[in-house]
C-alpha cells in the first residue's frame, strides 16, 4: 500500500512531465515544497520499487508501473471532485482541497461505487479527463480561447491549470463549463479578448485568462 507521500510524488511527476515524459528534480522539489536531499532520498526509494527511472544528474521519468500508479491517484482525485459537485452540491472552486485528502483512501470498491453512482463520468468538474480503472486516459487537444478567431462561437470545455483565483474569477462572471462564448474582438496589443455569452452578457478577458480557457467549436 502506497503512502500519501509516495502518491503525492507520483502525481507530481505525472503532472510536471514534459512532452518527453521527463521531470527535473529541482522542479519536483519546488512543486512539493521539499528540499533537494528529500527529493533525492524519495526518488531512490521509488526507483527501487520500479516506479521511477532515476540516474544521478539526469531528469526523472516515471516507469510504466509508476505512470499507472500516478494515474490511479489522479483518478481518485478527479472522481472525488466530480462527486462533490454532482452529488453534494459543492462549487467547482471548493473541491480540490477535499479531494487532496480523499485521494489517499485505499479502497478500489469505494471509488468504483462512486463512479457507478455518477454514471461513469469521463471528465471532472474542471473538464480534465478522468483515468479509467486501468489508469488509461487521453488528454483531448482542445484550443485555448486566446487562439480562436473573431466571430467564432465556441463552448468552454475545460480549464488549463485551474486555480481557485481563476475559478472565483469565472464565477463572478457566471462563466462555467459548457458556456457558449462568441468571440467579439481581440486587442492586437495585449491579446485581450471580448466575448458575448448567455445571449446578452459580455466580458473582457485578459490574455492570461483566455489562455487558460479550453474550448471547442460549437
Amino acid at each position: 500500500m502506497a503512502s500519501p507521500t509516495v502518491e503525492n510524488y507520483l502525481k507530481a511527476l505525472l503532472n510536471l512531465a514534459d512532452e518527453g515524459g521527463e521531470v527535473a528534480a529541482s522542479a519536483l522539489g519546488r512543486s512539493l515544497g521539499v528540499s533537494s536531499p528529500s527529493v533525492n532520498s524519495m526518488v531512490r526509494k521509488l526507483s527501487q520499487q520500479g516506479l521511477v527511472s532515476y540516474r544521478k544528474y539526469q531528469p526523472l521519468r516515471l516507469t510504466n508501473a509508476g505512470r499507472r500508479a500516478a494515474a490511479l491517484v489522479v483518478r481518485k482525485h478527479r472522481l472525488t471532485e466530480m462527486f462533490l459537485v454532482e452529488k453534494m452540491g459543492f462549487g467547482w472552486e471548493e473541491v480540490h482541497t477535499i479531494a487532496e485528502q480523499i485521494e489517499h483512501v485505499e479502497s478500489p470498491e469505494f471509488f468504483a461505487r462512486m463512479d457507478e453512482l455518477m454514471g461513469y463520468p469521463t471528465v471532472d468538474p474542471h473538464g480534465s479527463p478522468i483515468p479509467d480503472p486501468d489508469g488509461k486516459y487521453t488528454d483531448p487537444s482542445y484550443a485555448a480561447l486566446s487562439e480562436c478567431p473573431v466571430g467564432r462561437t465556441v463552448t468552454l470545455v475545460g480549464l488549463k491549470a485551474s486555480s481557485n483565483e481563476l475559478l472565483h474569477y469565472l464565477n463572478e462572471r457566471s462563466i462555467n463549463l459548457r458556456t457558449e462564448l462568441e468571440v467579439l474582438g481581440r486587442e492586437p496589443f495585449d491579446g485581450t479578448v471580448r466575448v458575448r455569452y448567455d445571449d446578452a452578457r459580455e466580458a473582457v478577458l485578459s490574455k492570461l485568462v483566455a489562455e487558460k480557457l479550453l474550448v471547442e467549436r460549437t
